[in-house]
């Protein structure tokens, strides 16, 4: 898409992980689409890549290193991107990180860590930026999840916790905006397997093989681009969505799960054992 999009033009769009994958692709093409950009990451070279692809694609951009799991870091952000713009249209809480790993190996530190950033970076930014998207009269939270947010798997017990508190905590402030006939908007993502450095810049368990689980998903999992991504999200989000899934494998495990019931718990597990044996 090359030409500016009515809907996103002129509106004040903040992400969070911009510096790569999804996060990077969302910044672009809202860019395209004429909006302006507050972006964040903790890694500063490929936030600062990010922002001059923004700008050479002619959006106006604030960009800061952000740590979402910091709450009064991000409370201080969202003022100091108010006072930037002005207004505040839109929040997507992108940033995330992946851990690997059984309940029985994975240290308490292990599942706070991905808790701190996969889900309380999500309420930090959510509650840090839901003022003013009240404010400005047309606002939008999208809060970025996961397949795994539908589906729970082996060794994902940390991660899935996260992301399916991400969505809970989505779906209620979507239905609690609708209940108060409040001018904003709320999005619940999923993403399937998306072609980003997710896999390999994972942390794992002692006993997990961390090289070769990241090919696993890189070379098997990975099925889509970061930009298809992002404009099945940015469409979501036009169309005012309040879950969108990415991927067509995100669509049939979504299904199954509603099919089988706690039924999918079994057969993920002897899934699972093919692949280990």
């Amino acid at each position: 898409m090359s030409s500016k999009d009515a809907y996103f033009t002129g509106k004040v769009c903040v992400i969070t992980g911009a510096g790569s994958g999804i996060g990077r692709a969302l910044a672009e093409n809202l860019a395209r689409r004429g909006a302006e950009l507050a972006l964040s990451d903790i890694d500063t070279e490929g936030l600062a890549e990010t922002v001059r692809r923004c700008e050479a694609l002619g959006a106006q951009v604030k960009s800061d290193r952000l740590d979402v799991s910091e709450r009064e870091a991000v409370l201080l952000y969202a003022d100091a991107v108010q006072a930037h713009f002005g207004v505040v249209h839109q929040i997507y809480n992108n940033a995330g990180i992946a851990y690997h790993g059984d309940v029985l190996h994975s240290g308490f530190k292990d599942i706070e860590r991905i808790m701190d950033v996969d889900f309380w970076g999500v309420v930090n930014g959510t509650k840090a930026f839901l003022p003013m998207l009240l404010e400005s009269g047309d606002g939008h939270v999208v809060n970025v999840s996961s397949l795994f947010g539908l589906i729970a798997v082996p060794s994902q017990s940390a991660y899935n916790s996260a992301k399916f508190a991400v969505r809970g905590f989505t779906e209620s402030l979507r239905q609690e905006m609708l209940l108060g006939k409040h001018p904003v908007q709320v999005t619940c993502v999923h993403p399937g397997g998306i072609k980003t450095a997710v896999a390999r810049n994972a942390t794992y368990a002692e006993n997990v093989d961390g090289t070769n689980a990241a090919s696993l998903f890189d070379k098997k999992l990975a099925m889509h681009t970061p930009e298809m991504a992002a404009e099945t999200i940015t469409e979501g989000v036009r169309k005012g969505h309040g879950r969108v899934l990415i991927g067509w494998e995100a669509k049939l495990l979504d299904l199954f799960v509603r099919v089988t019931a706690s039924g999918y718990q079994r057969i993920s597990a002897r899934a699972q054992r093919g692949v280990l044996q």
